[in-house]
């Protein structure tokens, strides 16, 4: 079994705990929003359960047309070894992720940089938060990958070792939205925030021209990087934004004083 998600994931957490022990973003903060965010379903609203019902209908939408997408794909390969394939592919790998959580990281470090420190941290906890989901619907679901040639609707449920039957959804799709999401969200371009989201398009284009992954295997990937990563960049704004009324509050009182 492939297990690249889960790689990327403990991979970013050694490398990356030792830079955020000693700031705002640690190991107990990151404790604490994972318990958060394992019970946040507990939690969800009727506009959150209107956003899991229109995912469900999409990716069952998307479904009807895995197979003729995956034929006309298979007919003409000239997307195939390109640089744009290329940038798809290598954005959506492991490497990718650990690199770019790095790179904040270590910058965040070197230059007391809060907003890098928080862009780092924000990337581990999305791969952490949005891998997992994504590889236990992988080993539950069981779907058939499209080289098996088995068709679209062929599934093995609970088949844990056997990577045949891991296609839905994405994992490279999931890493590279969730990757996206997080520069997105703290680019304050919009051209940037735009931007972002192309290789993380190119990444699902890819695996769809390598016949690793139908269609909509690629859709809820997306889904669920994008709204993993949207949820964990929401609430650090929601909790800087509540830190400086409290800081600003206690000054207000003493000027009027």
């Amino acid at each position: 079994m492939r297990i690249k998600i889960l790689a990327a994931v403990l991979l970013c957490l050694v490398f990356t705990s030792s830079i955020y022990s000693q700031n705002k973003y640690d190991i107990s903060q990151f404790y604490n929003e994972s318990i958060r965010f394992v019970k946040q379903p507990l939690n969800w609203e009727g506009s959150d359960w209107l956003k899991l019902g229109l995912i469900s209908a999409g990716t069952i939408l998307t479904m009807q047309a895995d197979q003729p997408i995956r034929d006309a794909v298979l007919r003409d390969q000239s997307f195939n070894g390109t640089i744009p394939e290329q940038i798809g592919r290598i954005w959506g790998r492991g490497y990718a992720t650990i690199f770019f959580a790095g790179a904040f990281g270590l910058h965040g470090l070197i230059t007391d940089d809060q907003s890098t420190k928080k862009i780092g941290f924000e990337i581990v906890q999305v791969t952490l938060y949005a891998g997992a989901v994504t590889q236990f619907l992988k080993m539950t679901v069981g779907r058939a990958r499209p080289y098996t040639n088995e068709g679209s609707g062929n599934y093995h449920p609970f088949s844990l070792w056997n990577d045949d039957y891991h296609s839905f959804p994405s994992g490279d799709v999931t890493l590279a939205f969730s990757l996206s999401t997080v520069l997105s969200k703290n680019s304050k371009s919009s051209f940037l925030k735009i931007i972002s989201y192309l290789p993380a398009v190119l990444t699902m284009a890819s695996r769809i021209n390598r016949d690793m992954h139908w269609s909509s295997d690629t859709f809820l990937a997306a889904a669920i990087g994008y709204f993993v990563g949207d949820w964990v960049a929401n609430l650090h704004e929601e909790q800087e934004s509540s830190m400086e009324v409290s800081n600003t509050f206690p000054l207000t009182i003493r000027i009027k004083l």
